[in-house]
């Protein structure tokens, strides 16, 4: 594993050679995040900017990373031309790609820039509004999915059975399949049985579109009364459940999840009609795709390596959770599509 401090090292250059194609005067580049991709936040005479480095193969074996990246790039623009939903603003190169390729030693990588989003992020929070306001957000954005045509070229990845329970995944520098063998044989085993139970779920799911597949809290900018939609790095085509699943998941053992749950799927059905029927059962997806993604991830970060059994143990206590509730989890009243 390449030390932590030598990773920054090398995205810090890939940036820095990247945004050599952008129409912007050199700034100051203060390090963000380093996880799936890693960020910057870019200083310049311009303005503010988020930089991004993504990591290789991080939508499937299958992707080109510079088409899924401009994809996801694409969208952004469309749901801002067609919505109120407040999206980050891509920022084209000298040359009009939305992408750039930086190199940094041995690294070579796709990068690209947004706009800087003002506000600030509640992650943590119980309050209703946050999820009724997600949910209202996210239900346009699937309906703006619903009635726009993506452009030819445009391909992202497609969140299906094989996608969560596969060998579709890249998880930091592991397949998929090798990050299934990682797994605590305890904790492997309960894992098939949630695969094998979503088979018919996901096939049968008819609300299927273009989904952010990430939409927490974590990735809600708030400012003012407004929210911005933020990280659409794992954004393709899926089940709309799933999206509300992700919005739900961490709250799902907590006290407040009723409400939080309740909350959120009004607002939702005030802009359009979602069955949540099998609601508990993307939950599950969410934390199977989740400890495999940590898995893998803590192959290439010590940060998740150090917290890798912690998960393993919040993922098996999840499932108990799940697989005690009684069928036909209680709903928010409205229309179930």
């Amino acid at each position: 594993m390449l030390p932590r401090r030598a990773q920054l090292a090398r995205a810090r250059a890939v940036a820095t050679s990247a945004l050599r194609e952008y129409p912007m005067s050199p700034g100051r580049l203060t390090f963000l995040t380093h996880g799936e991709n890693t960020t910057f936040r870019l200083d310049c005479d311009e303005g503010r900017f988020l930089v991004r480095v993504h990591r290789p193969l991080r939508h499937g074996r299958s992707l080109d990373p510079d088409v899924a990246i401009g994809s996801e790039l694409t969208w952004l623009r469309a749901i801002a031309a067609s919505t109120d939903v407040g999206v980050p603003e891509p920022v084209e190169t000298r040359d009009g790609s939305l992408t750039a390729t930086g190199t940094g030693g041995d690294w070579t990588r796709v990068c690209s820039v947004l706009r800087w989003v003002e506000g600030r992020i509640v992650e943590d929070s119980t309050h209703q509004v946050h999820f009724a306001r997600l949910g209202r957000a996210m239900a346009t954005l699937h309906r703006q999915a619903d009635a726009w045509t993506p452009p030819p070229g445009f391909a992202r990845l497609t969140w299906d059975h094989e996608a969560f329970f596969g060998d579709v995944m890249v998880y930091g520098s592991l397949r998929a399949a090798e990050c299934w063998d990682l797994l605590p044989r305890d904790l492997a085993a309960r894992f098939d049985a949630v695969r094998d139970r979503l088979g018919p779920v996901i096939a049968e799911d008819a609300d299927v579109g273009l989904i952010h597949a990430d939409l927490h809290l974590g990735n809600v900018v708030h400012h003012d009364r407004t929210i911005t939609l933020i990280d659409f790095d794992d954004s393709g085509t899926g089940g709309r459940l799933y999206d509300v699943a992700v919005a739900l998941w961490e709250r799902r053992d907590g006290p407040a999840y009723p409400v939080l749950r309740d909350a959120l799927l009004t607002a939702y059905r005030e802009v359009r009609p979602i069955d949540t029927t099998h609601l508990d059962d993307y939950i599950a997806a969410r934390q199977v795709a989740f400890d495999l993604w940590y898995t893998g991830t803590a192959h290439v970060d010590p940060a998740f390596a150090d917290r890798l059994d912690v998960v393993h143990r919040w993922s098996a206590d999840m499932l108990d959770l799940l697989e005690s509730a009684p069928p036909g989890t209680p709903e928010a009243p409205g229309p179930s599509g």
